[in-house]
């Protein structure tokens, strides 16, 4: 029996899940424009995913876009102890009720009398979101306001109840638009004006040099004269001065007596900007407005190799030119929300910004509506990591409240793929599908892939994980059942003892001979291998330059995350400085889509058989920011919102490292060398986690010995810990 929501009166909370208890209370006295939870997010999403243009050309998703319900019932009911006036402000047509009672006309102040009262609002809004900011002394808009689209129980002259489902109202959504002008329908992000750190005028032609990996509009000064303008944009030099094959222009025709100043309309991604006008038109110079989304750093890693540093110091750039309305692929190309690419952007953020709001805008938006008639992005495996994005959330940031609002959607999708699987009971790409995995020539996606199952049990379990959470006794159930079986599917049918791997997948019943690195490395950190098959497969699949090499950063992400939960982390940090660094060494400002070291000079820019299809700043590359915090420092919650979390520090051949992790209400700090370990945590109680040769000390604290070198140390709220050891 499928759970279903009646009248469900839940909160949004995705606003406020990183802020404490008492900031909670102090934000939902304040009026804040409200919304139905997620039409705002699928809104925002479809005007920034159709800005995309190839060569001035429009380049739209090509996926199924859900629209915002254009018809929304708010209301709230009060208790005042004495009269109030209230300011009302909508984007939308409307009316206003009182205790079910019309007030005329549009009206932008109403008195509610003391008492017990409901005060409703009913919004139109076909253009953008219906919102509204209500405020009074009492009488506020938050997230506790009730909202439907009308999906409600007729009755008809009779007093007969008609056939349609029940009224779900929901709690509303909100984020930080705290002002009446602040309102939805005008949000963009920030900008700031920047300058080109090199200009190169040649007659009526300027090269531009931004100096780095950049985003933004570009803005002419003193334009005027009657002709043409022309801006081509390049992540490279090459690019922005090949004017027939450059990815993204500008065309401009211009008639204008009098110097102008003009900014572009479209954001572009560039480092250099070639400027060519002719006729009499003339020009006095260049400049762009820097946009950028106005979110702060809270983690950081510091170590005694100054190239690692770099490393990270690149990947902070690259994923921060990424975080925009929402965590995005790529800020050349496509600039869109895939579910792939944003899953591991949220790792990087719970190490580097922590933003929660960022996290639960792109899972919204990448969700959708109801009905589900395809994967997200078309993808099968992008749908398995949306699931598995939710349940890292909670992980993370503890918030119930985001998953007990948006469950059904959870319910939705999920049934969805589990009617699309074969009669064996697993998934296999259908007609529309598309089974990605990874860019990989000669990858085959046939038959039953191994991977496919694992990212579908992961998303079982946390399924079962949410249906706990949603009050769904029955859902906890199903799922945890059916991810049971499916995981000891998997071991019967594509577990190899000779290859000692899973192998890649299963056509017609059989194994194919076919060893891949992905659904192998997925099971290491998902803890579905034993310890010696963890062992094994390290051996046969990872450590082996037979097994077919991953060249993407996308999938060096998880390789890497393999071996650093296997404890190879001086192997890592080797393969950083080869892969990463050798990015660097190519001059690269952020970090590149993919990066393949036997090519040569403007072969790096090629992707897609296009000579500059790659995107040169791309979220993927910037996995270090995850691996630093994560397997390093070694910082991770062991209980949801870090109630409990663990410390293990491994130094992976670094003479010493340092940083903080960020958390719900703070930050955890680290630092390691080879004799001593410091670690202070602001929330939650903590295990440093440590092997030594000898018996290490500690002030203020009791270190318990756990066997072969291993020893263990609580880490209460608030104290600072300095460890004397000496490391293995």
């Amino acid at each position: 029996m499928m759970f279903k929501p009646f009248k469900r009166l839940l909160t949004a909370g995705f606003l406020f899940s990183s802020l404490a208890m008492s900031e909670i209370a102090v934000a939902q006295s304040k009026a804040t424009w409200i919304w139905y939870p997620g039409d705002f997010e699928i809104w925002l999403g479809n005007n920034m995913q159709n800005r995309r243009t190839e060569r001035a050309s429009f380049f739209p998703p090509f996926w199924k876009l859900d629209s915002h319900y254009p018809l929304i019932d708010f209301h709230k009911d009060f208790d005042l102890p004495a009269a109030e006036e209230v300011d009302l402000f909508v984007e939308g047509q409307y009316n206003v009720k009182i205790d079910g009672k019309a007030i005329s006309g549009y009206p932008k102040h109403i008195r509610i009398p003391a008492g017990k009262h409901k005060l409703s609002l009913k919004v139109f809004n076909q253009a953008s979101v219906p919102a509204i900011y209500v405020k009074g002394s009492k009488v506020v808009s938050d997230d506790s306001w009730l909202v439907t689209f009308e999906d409600k129980e007729w009755i008809d002259e009779t007093g007969k109840t008609s056939d349609k489902s029940g009224t779900t109202w929901l709690n509303a959504g909100a984020w930080n638009f705290n002002t009446p002008q602040s309102t939805p329908s005008k949000f963009k992000l920030a900008t700031k004006a920047q300058s080109a750190v090199s200009v190169q005028r040649n007659g009526k032609s300027l090269l531009l040099d931004f100096g780095k990996e950049t985003f933004g509009y570009i803005k002419l000064h003193g334009l005027k004269g009657k002709g043409n303008a022309n801006i081509y944009y390049g992540e490279s030099k090459e690019e922005a001065l090949a004017t027939e094959t450059c990815e993204t222009l500008d065309h401009l025709e211009l008639n204008q007596g009098a110097k102008k100043d003009s900014v572009m309309e479209l954001t572009k991604a560039f480092r250099y900007v070639n400027v060519q006008y002719d006729g009499s038109v003339s020009l006095d110079s260049v400049s762009m407005l820097y946009e950028y989304l106005p979110v702060a750093d809270r983690g950081g890693f510091r170590c005694s190799d100054d190239e690692i540093n770099k490393i990270y110091d690149v990947a902070k750039y690259t994923f921060h030119l990424n975080t925009r309305e929402f965590f995005i692929d790529g800020i050349k190309r496509d600039r869109w929300i895939w579910s792939g690419d944003a899953y591991q952007s949220y790792l990087m953020n719970y190490y580097l910004l922590f933003d929660s709001p960022s996290v639960t805008r792109t899972l919204l938006a990448n969700r959708g509506k109801d009905p589900v008639t395809s994967h997200i992005n078309t993808i099968m495996d992008y749908t398995f990591y949306w699931f598995i994005g939710i349940n890292d959330y909670y992980q993370y940031t503890g918030d119930k409240s985001f998953i007990k609002q948006f469950y059904p959607r959870m319910q939705s999708l999920m049934e969805y793929c589990l009617s699309r699987r074969n009669k064996n009971g697993m998934m296999e790409g259908l007609a529309g599908d598309w089974v990605f995995i990874d860019w990989a020539e000669g990858l085959s996606k046939k038959g039953e892939v191994s991977f496919e199952q694992i990212l579908l049990a992961r998303s079982l379990e946390t399924m079962a994980t949410s249906a706990e959470i949603a009050g769904d006794t029955e859902g906890k159930a199903k799922y945890s059942q059916l991810g049971a079986e499916l995981k000891s599917k998997i071991f019967k049918n594509y577990w190899n003892d000779q290859k000692k791997a899973l192998v890649h997948s299963m056509v017609d019943g059989k194994q194919t001979e076919n060893v891949t690195r992905y659904a192998n490395m997925f099971s290491i950190f998902f803890n579905y291998f034993n310890e010696e098959q963890k062992q094994a497969v390290k051996q046969s699949v990872l450590l082996n330059d037979n097994i077919q090499k991953i060249t993407t950063p996308y999938m060096r992400f998880y390789e890497l995350e393999a071996l650093c939960a296997l404890g190879e982390q001086a192997y890592v940090t080797k393969e950083m400085k080869d892969y990463w660094g050798g990015m660097l060494k190519l001059g690269a400002t952020s970090f590149w889509e993919e990066y393949n070291p036997s090519k040569k000079g403007a072969e790096h820019y090629a992707m897609y058989g296009r000579p500059f299809g790659k995107s040169l700043c791309h979220a993927w590359g910037a996995s270090p920011l995850y691996l630093l915090g994560k397997y390093y420092l070694g910082v991770q919650p062991t209980a949801p919102g870090y109630n409990t979390y663990v410390v293990e520090p491994n130094l992976g051949g670094l003479k010493w490292i340092e940083g903080k992790v960020p958390t719900p209400k703070g930050e955890i700090s680290v630092y390691a060398s080879t004799s001593q370990i410091k670690v202070k945590g602001d929330e939650g109680t903590g295990t440093l986690r440590f092997k030594s040769k000898s018996k290490p000390s500690v002030k203020g604290g009791k270190i318990s010995a756990k066997g072969n070198g291993l020893y263990e140390l609580t880490v209460e709220k608030g104290k600072d810990y300095i460890v004397s050891y000496s490391s293995i």
